[in-house]
């Protein structure tokens, strides 16, 4: 009986590669109490055997060992048409909801870009009315200025010549 690492030796292998080679073969070795692998003569040709197959270019998981049936892989079958139909179903539902957030979001956008219009409208509308306030005022102040500047040319009593007195006389009072 051989340990692991002797195998290993013997072989020109790492040890974890013949603990690898035992689980993927499934090989059914002895163990000792600690739980290392005690092999056998035959056991041993089996692994030269595993060896020369893997320096032969097959694969480890195609491996044919003496006494074993060969592994074979298993392959899943490719989905129902059923599960097909319902996951189609199920994107194509998804796709629709999608569709009508998308419609609810762009007309609450509409509605909100509506309601700021109407607003802006009723602003301009209430501006224009100030403006237009402002005009008729400053109007009827140019006319107000314009007959307060007629009045004042024009004197509320009649152009009267003064004569000329004299000079002693203003003093005197004659």
């Amino acid at each position: 009986m051989m340990n692991t690492s002797a195998v290993a030796k013997m072989l020109g292998v790492s040890p974890s590669t013949i603990q690898r080679w035992v689980k993927q073969a499934n090989l059914q070795m002895e163990r000792t109490e600690l739980g290392h692998y005690q092999f056998s003569e035959e056991s041993i040709e089996i692994l030269k055997n595993i060896q020369e197959q893997l320096n032969n270019g097959v694969l480890l998981q195609d491996l044919k060992i003496k006494g074993n049936k060969p592994r074979k892989a298993k392959v899943t079958a490719a989905p129902s048409d059923l599960m097909y139909e319902k996951l189609m179903e199920r994107i194509n539902n998804l796709e629709n909801k999608l569709g009508g957030k998308a419609d609810d979001i762009v007309s609450y956008q509409i509605l909100h870009h509506r309601r700021e219009i109407e607003d802006l409208q009723n602003e301009v509308g209430r501006l224009s009315d100030i403006i237009e306030s402002l005009q008729q005022a400053a109007v009827q102040k140019e006319t107000v200025v314009e007959k307060e500047s007629k009045m004042a040319i024009i004197p509320s009593t009649p152009f009267r010549k003064f004569k000329k007195r004299n000079i002693l006389s203003s003093f005197f009072g004659f």
